[in-house]
């Protein structure tokens, strides 16, 4: 169950960076912080506000998870870093003076609850009962 989260997740998160890349899928930004990195700043699918870098670190989670997905102990670590690095963003999102990444990656608006909500189902599948199962019949 594990490894199914990883895939499925490697996946979105893959496709979300590639989509970030597609100018019909991005509008421009209405307002919003000033970015060192401005290049492709605009908001994914008029929600989620997205540039280049931010792209990139989706593209770079997809493939992590879907490598991760091949054996059950990579899927429960790319879980658990998941959570840990989604809950740390989703904390910087929140504080305005670290809500753009130190002007690098904007982390405001719905990219908030988009990350508290990573953060949450990763740990679910990280440390919760999906983890131990696996654990518990290897020590049978």
């Amino acid at each position: 169950m594990v490894q199914k989260f990883a895939l499925i997740l490697g996946a979105i998160y893959l496709i979300v960076g590639i989509a970030g890349f597609i100018p019909g899928l991005v509008t421009s930004p209405h307002g919003g912080a000033e970015l060192a990195a401005d290049e492709g700043f605009g908001r994914l699918l008029g929600l989620f506000p997205i540039n280049w870098l931010h792209n990139l670190v989706h593209i770079a989670v997809g493939i992590w998870g879907l490598a991760a997905a091949r054996s059950f102990g990579g899927a429960v670590g790319f879980a658990r870093g998941l959570a840990i690095l989604y809950g740390i963003l989703t904390v910087l999102g929140i504080i305005p003076a670290t809500n753009t990444l130190f002007g690098l990656v904007p982390l405001y608006s719905h990219d908030i609850w988009l990350h508290a909500a990573t953060t949450l189902l990763a740990a679910y599948f990280g440390w919760g009962p999906p983890s131990r199962a696996r654990a518990t019949v290897q020590h049978v």
